[in-house]
């Protein structure tokens, strides 16, 4: 409900994932409670999810529907996290702004003179508006931090292969700088847990290709900002 009158406002939803109340109940039956139980999470657009499209803001993709969820979005379902809708990105997802010929243009909750900064606009419009909680977006020059930035959000793009990449839409830009999706939240807290839950044994066996280590708990509260 929160998302849709969010969206409403600024126009930050792309989609609405369909099987949420059916995942809630599956969810409920089971013994385990992953790390992220019962929590909503908003996906943005170039992430697979079974059953949707993944159109980059761009009109050539609308037709290809996903057949099966990417790595990341498994992993999350594992750990009782539910993926309820996808968000806003600008065409080609290479911008900062967050429009495209498909939806239109996403604004600034806080202000909607302004962008949310891109390419992750969606996202950070719908937590920053009060429509998400806890959202998965993709970095490979400021589309998680940008946004985060804008909205008054907390955002983590991560070391490179930390997180699998599979199945979601890059678009295959050849950069020297590895693309990398992350969480985006209200504080830091809330990103901690999201890569905690994510770099689990699902993710490894999902994924060979990433370096089977698990969130250090240690390493952040030994942090210092410089």
């Amino acid at each position: 409900g929160e998302a849709l009158e969010v969206t409403r406002e600024v126009n930050c939803v792309t989609d609405f994932i369909h099987g949420c109340e059916d995942q809630l109940q599956q969810l409920k039956k089971q013994k385990e409670k992953g790390l992220l139980y019962g929590i909503p999470v908003s996906i943005k657009d170039h992430i697979y999810c079974k059953g949707h499209f993944s159109s980059g803001g761009m009109v050539k993709f609308l037709g290809q529907v996903k057949e099966e969820d990417s790595i990341i979005v498994q992993v999350l379902k594992s750990q009782g996290a539910i993926p309820f809708v996808k968000t806003n990105i600008p065409q080609t997802m290479i911008n900062y702004d967050c429009s495209n010929l498909i939806f239109g243009q996403t604004l600034n909750p806080l202000n909607h003179q302004k962008t949310p900064g891109g390419s992750s606009g969606g996202e950070g419009a719908l937590i920053a508006g009060g429509g998400s909680i806890l959202g998965i977006g993709s970095d490979i020059a400021g589309s998680i931090r940008l946004p985060s930035s804008f909205c008054g959000l907390c955002g983590l793009k991560p070391t490179a292969d930390r997180i699998s990449p599979s199945a979601c839409s890059d678009r295959s830009f050849v950069l020297a700088v590895a693309g990398m999706l992350g969480p985006m939240a209200r504080d830091v807290d809330s990103l901690a847990l999201c890569m905690k839950a994510l770099l689990c044994e699902e993710m490894f066996r999902l994924d060979p290709t990433v370096p089977p280590i698990p969130f250090d708990e240690e390493v952040r509260l030994r942090g210092r900002p410089v």
